[in-house]
């Protein structure tokens, strides 16, 4: 077996624990927030929501400094520290006495963790250039498996051990990840001469003058702002769709698990034949169809409706996320694997703060149906700019190597 094959299997499983890891604690933190009390003032509402927000906001800063670093020293280290370091907080979490000591834990993690970033460096500097979507395919379907599991498995385990017992549960399963790494993931790092090396800064300049990259963010940016300002809405739809909130709470669960599955099933194909066809034409047709399904949410009548465009609405989100990150690894400079995820991690981790905000806005002035037009919104703009980015960074390209055919269009 090749090493790029061999390193993608250990680190599906290294991002198939975490992801686990760190989504099995989601549906009991409000509560966990009313468990421990707060020490100073503030409803458990704000609280909760805090903890969640601190966590994406420390991370925004960190992922691009860490995301050099692993370009510097390594990313296979990377991925170690952010498994060891988040299986130690994760346990200092289940021994908070109160929210705001929660809260810091949770900032620290944003500044330490970052296992997505480090997978996704360590499969695109290995992979060949030419099998990106499928090896990055590949690892989308751990993350969305991991999603669709960790939550069912964190309430689970809330009600049979307890909150406090789910963390240090999460922190196991982050020790593994990280032993897993440590002994199985072989990465064959040169690093750059010290008198070589460009500044933090200069490494980031110019993989955003690199041809398409600055749009490439962009996209990513949007897509991550389209899917995740729906998740705090679900529920509340739900809620209105049925008329109680009897029972919503788990068909939510299974709405989510739903489209996480339909995106781990699609993510390997959708990966495999942007390699065959151009990751461009894939991102732009995902775009659409991710687009039309979200419009149509916004007309259903029962949950049911709800679930199956949830469905499909994942497997089109199968098709986004290793296009965009396919895109990323053949137009960043070689080498620079590690910043460029870095970078894509602080992208979507603004994303993920700003998502709840826009949601909760367009719900207020335009009702929760509102929230899935806006969100069709976002998905066309992203086919639009998919073109445009493409179109541009293809004459750049022209005019900076006219003899070679641009690569992943």
């Amino acid at each position: 077996m090749p090493l790029w094959r061999r390193n993608l299997l250990v680190l599906f499983g290294v991002q198939l624990l975490s992801t686990i890891g760190f989504s099995l604690v989601f549906p009991f933190v409000p509560l966990y927030v009313k468990e421990i009390g707060i020490a100073t003032r503030g409803s458990v509402e704000f609280w909760s929501a805090l903890t969640f927000s601190s966590q994406a906001l420390t991370m925004m800063i960190a992922a691009p400094i860490w995301g050099a670093y692993a370009d510097r020293y390594g990313r296979k280290m990377m991925l170690v520290r952010a498994t060891f370091g988040g299986a130690l907080l994760l346990a200092l979490m289940g021994m908070v006495q109160n929210a705001e000591q929660l809260v810091v834990v949770r900032a620290l993690q944003g500044l330490v963790t970052g296992v997505v970033p480090a997978t996704n460096a360590l499969v695109a500097a290995s992979a060949p250039r030419e099998r990106s979507g499928e090896a990055l395919g590949t690892l989308q379907m751990s993350f969305a498996i991991g999603i669709a599991i960790g939550p069912v498995l964190g309430g689970l385990l809330g009600e049979a051990f307890g909150f406090r017992e789910g963390f240090w549960i999460t922190a196991g399963l982050l020790a593994l990840a990280g032993l897993a790494a440590l002994l199985w993931v072989h990465e064959e790092f040169k690093p750059v001469p010290r008198e070589a090396r460009a500044g933090l800064f200069d490494a980031y300049r110019r993989l955003l003058r690199a041809p398409g990259m600055g749009g490439i963010y962009e996209l990513s940016f949007l897509r991550s702002l389209g899917q995740t300002m729906l998740m705090p809405m679900v529920a509340l739809f739900v809620v209105e769709l049925q008329g109680r909130e009897e029972g919503a709470a788990l068909i939510t669960g299974l709405l989510i698990g739903a489209s996480s599955a339909t995106a781990a099933m699609s993510g390997v194909w959708f990966g495999r034949l942007g390699d065959r066809i151009g990751h461009v034409r894939v991102l732009v047709g995902a775009a659409v169809a991710a687009m039309a399904i979200s419009a149509t949410q916004a007309t259903v009548t029962s949950a049911w409706q709800l679930g199956v465009l949830q469905a499909l609405l994942g497997f089109a989100i199968g098709g986004m996320v290793p296009s965009v990150a396919a895109l990323m690894n053949l137009w960043s400079p070689a080498g620079n694997q590690g910043a460029t995820y870095g970078l894509d991690t602080s992208v979507n981790s603004a994303a993920r703060s700003l998502a709840p905000m826009v949601g909760a806005a367009v719900a207020t002035f335009f009702g929760l149906r509102g929230v899935f037009g806006a969100s069709a919104v976002i998905y066309g703009c992203v086919a639009l700019l998919t073109l445009h980015v493409a179109r541009q960074a293809s004459a750049r390209r022209s005019q900076q190597q006219p003899t070679l055919k641009p690569v992943g269009d």
